[in-house]
């Protein structure tokens, strides 16, 4: 099977939507079908894979990391052409997922769509009007779910929630695999290797990117209270965003040292972050709103047990009592909760070997075959709607 996957953000911008893609490419081509990469542009960034076109962009104004494809690109319809696509998979109800569907609808493709975010609860972003925006975004993203042959939610969580808008396309729940063959044990030295944090302390490990939602000021005040009842605890923060000077700021505020007791690593490859799982204690999460929060996963495939605050996307992969500790969005909870799995080695090595069974089973080649089983249904039906979308084709070169 020939897939084109249209996606406004891929390599090198670091996200869960970019590792997903990665993940299901990766595994995909493995069973033999064939993949193609539909992405913007970053600046300086060398293209190191095939199969990768990419459209020009621009820098998004509220994250300089991150850029905004133009959704012009002159031949691409012939591109496309040639490529013989049989389905196309966007990313996002934005730019390239409408270019996407532009193609479905000019070559009568079959298209699946992944619901990966919570749009509407990035409207805080906005300055003004937010209910407003809130709603327009429930309408617009629906309206794209239902003009699309299939959805796919990571967790039944937010299928519950699509079924509530009024979402009529079908929907599957397909969460990203973990690679399990990347989590090879290792020694668990990296980061005690490159920071100053001593050989004594227990390393608690958050990794996500730098923003509101992600809730890091209730995370690092956190610490600073077990910091109190345990001196001998490091925090560490893997991840690059917006926030980061901010963040910073607070933690030497809070009478933390940013080198010792609290230790931002900024973002790191992949095969880096395998190691900085390995060398944490325990995984800690406060994220307010998760689509699926596949780090959690991530770091149960390391064995990290894990505290998190109980939120949307999060409790579906976190079980409480079994492979971690969900909390309540309380300080004292969460400390306690921290503390408790830091004392009690038999409540930790149970938790520990929990995380491990729950990683084997959403492993990144058993989902692959669930969204392989997906594709197989559309293709083999003929699935085409000619009527979705028809004022689309205006945005686009055809």
């Amino acid at each position: 099977m020939r897939i084109g996957i249209f996606t406004d953000s891929y390599k090198p911008y670091t996200s869960g939507v970019v590792t997903s893609i990665c993940s299901f490419k990766e595994e995909l081509e493995k069973m033999g079908h064939e993949v193609y990469i539909f992405a913007p542009k970053y600046p300086n960034y060398n293209e190191e894979e095939p199969d990768v076109f990419r459209y020009y962009s621009l820098p998004a104004p509220t994250n300089p990391d991150y850029t905004l494809a133009i959704p012009v690109m002159p031949g691409m319809r012939q591109q496309i052409k040639r490529l013989k696509l049989d389905i196309i998979h966007v990313q996002s109800p934005a730019i390239m997922g409408r270019v996407g569907m532009h193609y479905a609808k000019v070559f009568r493709l079959p298209i699946v769509f992944t619901y990966h975010t919570l749009y509407e609860q990035y409207t805080h972003y906005l300055p003004v009007a937010q209910d407003f925006a809130k709603d327009m975004t429930v309408k617009f993203s629906s309206k794209f779910c239902n003009d699309c042959d299939h959805v796919i939610v990571p967790s039944t969580e937010i299928h519950s929630l699509l079924k509530t808008y009024h979402i009529t396309t079908p929907i599957s729940v397909i969460p990203t695999g973990v690679q399990l063959s990347r989590f090879v044990k290792n020694k668990g030295n990296w980061l005690r290797d490159h920071y100053p944090i001593p050989a004594d302390n227990k390393i608690l490990l958050f990794v996500g990117r730098l923003t509101k939602e992600k809730n890091l000021e209730f995370l690092i005040k956190n610490f600073a209270r077990i910091h109190q009842q345990k001196p001998m605890t490091t925090l560490v923060i893997t991840a690059q965003g917006p926030l980061e000077a901010e963040l910073k700021k607070l933690t030497v505020s809070l009478g933390l040292t940013l080198d010792r007791d609290v230790v931002f690593t900024g973002a790191v490859p992949f095969d880096t972050l395998v190691q900085v799982y390995y060398s944490a204690d325990l995984f800690v999460f406060s994220s307010l709103t998760e689509t699926q929060g596949l780090v959690l996963i991530e770091a149960m495939a390391a064995g990290l047990p894990v505290v998190a605050v109980r939120a949307s996307g999060v409790q579906e992969m976190v079980d409480d009592g079994v492979d971690g500790i969900l909390t309540n969005l309380d300080m004292d909870e969460f400390t306690s909760a921290v503390c408790r799995l830091l004392e009690n080695d038999v409540l930790y090595r149970q938790f520990k070997d929990n995380a491990l069974l729950k990683a084997k089973a959403l492993s990144s080649q058993s989902m692959a075959i669930k969204m392989e089983e997906v594709y197989e249904g559309l293709r083999s039906r003929g699935f085409y709607r000619p009527h979705r979308l028809l004022d689309v084709g205006s945005w686009f070169n055809n």
